[in-house]
């Protein structure tokens, strides 16, 4: 039995496949780590969904801010973004199945057998793994229970930008959402900056990306995240695989197989772009 990893796919499911097939995942013995939003620019959503869901235990994903938005958008507090290919999925006849389903997804995911954790967008500069697991299990609770639909119609904005153990309710519960699902740079005490998307090659003045500030505690898990395609893998702080290659924007969907750490990448059509 192996573990494969792969970035953001974003409803590139035929992408996915083949990707799946040359790194000879077998469902029936493999698992499957996913960082992430399995919906949105790509053309098979519906048909991501129902994959990854199918193939139950074996299947280990987290939620990315374009499947908090679906959620958001199936809930009418938010509207479709134009680039989104959502309307076979609003469509189907299991549509509330895959939702509840998809809801349920955690933040913060951790093979019970082996060092390796997984989240989309990152784990913030200013928590250590205790904070981290904390932060995310009071979100999934929200967003597992009767109090979801609130926590969706509030959950959009850029304040706070720093943590504070003080901080209580929305405030906190929004900034939780924000660092796993849409970090990428952080200013050097740790505030989360939501403009820039770029390469942290050329960095804008005073950002630093977050695993760069982020002090990684000796024997933490191996992290993988996704979100951030500019960085097209590069992430040079070890045991941290950034996986969201840009499959969507037409340039590869990537897998990692964490036993040896090899890379498979398979190049991808341009299906929508913008963020």
């Amino acid at each position: 039995m192996a573990i494969y990893c792969v970035g953001d796919v974003q409803g590139c499911l035929d992408e996915l496949l083949a990707l799946l097939a040359l790194a000879r995942f077998d469902a029936r013995h493999d698992e499957l780590w996913l960082t992430g939003d399995l919906v949105a620019r790509g053309p098979k959503s519906l048909e991501t969904l129902r994959f990854v869901k199918g193939l139950g235990a074996q299947a280990t994903t987290v939620l990315g801010n374009h499947d908090l938005h679906l959620l958001a958008t199936a809930s009418g507090h938010a509207q479709p973004k134009k680039k989104d290919k959502l309307e076979a999925l609003f469509a189907a006849p299991d549509k509330e199945e895959l939702l509840d389903w998809l809801r349920h997804r955690p933040l913060l995911a951790e093979h019970p057998r082996v060092p390796l954790m997984m989240c989309h967008a990152g784990l913030s500069p200013q928590w250590d793994l205790d904070h981290a697991r904390e932060a995310a299990r009071e979100v999934e609770a929200l967003l597992q229970s009767d109090h979801a639909d609130w926590l969706l119609s509030h959950m959009y904005g850029n304040e706070p930008a720093h943590w504070d153990d003080r901080l209580a309710g929305l405030p906190r519960w929004r900034y939780i959402i924000n660092c796993y699902t849409r970090m990428r740079f952080c200013y050097p005490d740790g505030r989360l900056d939501y403009r820039a998307k770029g390469s942290p090659t050329q960095p804008p003045p005073g950002l630093r990306p977050w695993f760069e500030l982020r002090p990684r505690a000796e024997h933490e898990p191996t992290l993988l995240f996704g979100h951030w395609a500019a960085l097209m893998g590069n992430c040079k702080v070890p045991e941290i695989y950034a996986l969201d290659t840009g499959c969507v924007w037409g340039n590869s969907l990537t897998l990692l197989r964490y036993e040896d750490r090899a890379i498979f990448s398979l190049g991808c059509p341009a299906y929508a772009s913008g963020d």
